[in-house]
């Protein structure tokens, strides 16, 4: 062959391989796209249907589903409420109400990737329990970020935010820090702790330390010292005292903590004494708030009460906020820790929400305050909530799993759709997924979603995942296999292959194109999901019923979350 004619060829081929480059880099950013609808999440529970309030009454819990851990303050006639967040994405959900009872989410305490960093954090490390304090023009959060930067506090003029970047606190070595303005002008924190010279005498020997703030300063001053050693009794062996809270009131420092763990044997204590450095007295009647010593077997249980938290209203009367568990069965819940409320009484100096023998009320009394100012969305009893994605912002229901360093979605790119580019991440890794979720708030509900793609290659999905944590979950996925649209059910948990998720059902789509809307539905039933598809709007086929869901509860999972339902889309979902 003659130098011109290989000359020749070999552009030919540079021509072609660029042109084919260029194609597949284009068909590249086309496929890896997948476009939400909407979504509709709807609860049912037959505890709300049952327990129905009168104009006098509010329905514990206040906050339903996923909000452990309550911090409350009030500042004139206003309140205002936050929680935990763990690796949930932004942090700490902050809420607003006048009443204590209707509650309005304003934001997020940590909503920028300086204030949080939660890379390669297991979903139920991360934020934990936060306090929320007001003291001379200025709100306070301080909380912990567990195998994270540790002990820190944020602050802001306005608790709708900006808030502050993290100020740290490395003095402090626990979890759980608190703090307490005193009436003389002095400020401290409290927190859980490891024993004097890091030596428990027993498995979940913790104590309570506390030190003094330089409110000009902004960091801790002067020595450390332990209030509670233990807990109530040490020669009892209590475990896990932890979220202290002191309240100042009739002559007293009232300390109050969580004591005896996290689950069925959660409780609430309460301490007192002349001064805020100790010695403190010991409530005689303690535990002030539990239900562990109830009959398991009781209709409409709640379960697992603790880590309370004071406020005074205007009228001077005092509430607690504290968390709690609905059980659907045994201690199966897919709901997580909820925020619930009740009037706390005071009996010759001392503070009592519930004796042991009470039942946590779904209905109570209203607090005697005025309506509230604006109605928000509610956040308990049964109601549908839905997202049409017209709004250029994400709505504040949904959350990130980590945090996101990169916006791998769009609200306006598409009006009217939620457009997700396909990540290479799976929901199961310690990553930032393709995913956002809502909390599951109902032991009874659904969750439909519609979906477009244009096409799915090996190991690409898209579609409704209900989410405990990286090795729980029950997933109603859309995949491309044989040439051909499948729709299926993957299940991981505890009896899943020894760890690993499983296809539990698949049903082919012969007939489906790819720019056709398929939709996607779950029904969950206490600890039974049953899933649903379509191709055509309410066509509803049953792929998979009565689904074993007891993998997306603490009970079986671990951990502290409650389950999620969100949207997912992975490239790299294998």
């Amino acid at each position: 062959m003659k130098k011109t004619n290989k000359h020749l060829v070999f552009c030919l081929f540079i021509i072609c391989v660029q042109f084919f480059t260029c194609n597949n880099k284009v068909y590249s950013q086309e496929k890896r796209y997948v476009f939400f609808d909407w979504f509709e999440y709807q609860g049912n529970d037959p505890v709300f249907n049952a327990f129905k309030p009168s104009p006098d009454q509010y329905l514990n819990p206040v906050l339903a589903g996923f909000y452990p851990d309550p911090s409350i303050c009030r500042v004139g006639n206003d309140y205002y409420l936050v929680n935990s967040s763990f690796s949930y994405y932004p942090g700490i959900p902050i809420f607003h109400s006048n009443d204590l009872v209707h509650w309005e989410q304003l934001g997020y305490v940590l909503n920028r990737p300086s204030q949080l960093n939660l890379d390669k954090l297991k979903i139920s490390e991360g934020i934990f329990a936060p306090t929320i304090r007001y003291n001379n023009g200025t709100f306070y959060v301080v909380c912990t970020v567990v195998n994270g930067i540790g002990n820190f506090y944020v602050t802001s003029k306005n608790p709708t935010g900006p808030w502050s970047d993290p100020v740290l606190l490395p003095e402090i070595d626990g979890i759980d820090p608190s703090f307490f303005f005193d009436s003389n002008g002095k400020a401290y924190v409290l927190n859980n702790g490891s024993p004097e010279g890091n030596i428990a005498l027993y498995p979940g020997h913790r104590a309570i330390w506390i030190q003094e703030f330089d409110i000009e300063t902004g960091k801790l001053a002067g020595p450390r010292k332990i209030i509670v050693n233990g807990g109530t009794d040490i020669s009892k062996k209590p475990i896990w005292i932890e979220g202290p809270h002191i309240i100042q009131t009739q002559g007293y420092y009232y300390l109050i903590a969580a004591e005896g763990g996290t689950e069925i044997n959660h409780s609430e204590v309460v301490f007192r004494s002349g001064s805020v450095w100790g010695p403190y007295e010991v409530f005689p009647g303690n535990p002030i708030l539990t239900q562990r010593d109830l009959n398991p077997e009781r209709i409409n249980p709640v379960t697992c009460t603790g880590h309370a938290d004071f406020v005074q209203t205007q009228n001077g009367e005092w509430w607690a906020v504290f968390l709690g568990c609905r059980p659907y069965g045994k201690n199966y819940f897919n709901t997580g820790r909820e925020t619930f409320m009740l009037p706390v009484s005071w009996n010759n100096g001392w503070s009592v929400i519930t004796n042991r023998a009470e039942k946590i009320s779904y209905l109570v009394q209203k607090p005697k305050l005025p309506a509230p100012q604006r109605s928000g969305l509610p956040t308990t009893g049964n109601f549908i909530w839905r997202d049409d994605f017209i709004d250029s912002t994400l709505n504040l229901n949904w959350n990130f799993i980590r945090t996101p360093r990169k916006k791998w979605y769009s609200l306006i790119s598409n009006p009217g759709f939620f457009r997700m580019e396909l990540q290479p991440v799976s929901i199961a890794s310690f990553e930032n997924p393709g995913f956002i979720g809502r909390r599951q708030q109902h032991s009874v509900f659904s969750a439909v979603t519609a979906v477009r793609f244009k096409t799915l290659n090996l190991n690409e999905t898209a579609g409704l995942i209900a989410f405990q944590n990286e090795t729980n979950y029950l997933y109603l996925g859309l995949k491309k296999e044989n040439d051909k649209y499948a729709v299926f059910v993957e299940r991981a948990g505890n009896d899943s292959n020894s760890g690993k998720s499983l296809i539990i059902a698949s049903d082919e789509l012969s007939t489906m194109e790819p720019s056709e809307m398929i939709y996607l539905k779950i029904e969950g039933s206490s600890g039974k999901y049953s899933f649903y598809y379509a191709l055509k709007k309410d066509k509803w086929s049953l792929i998979k019923q009565d689904v074993n869901a007891t993998n997306l509860s603490t009970e079986v999972a671990g951990g502290f979350v409650g389950a999620y339902i969100g949207l997912y889309a992975s490239s790299d979902h294998r």
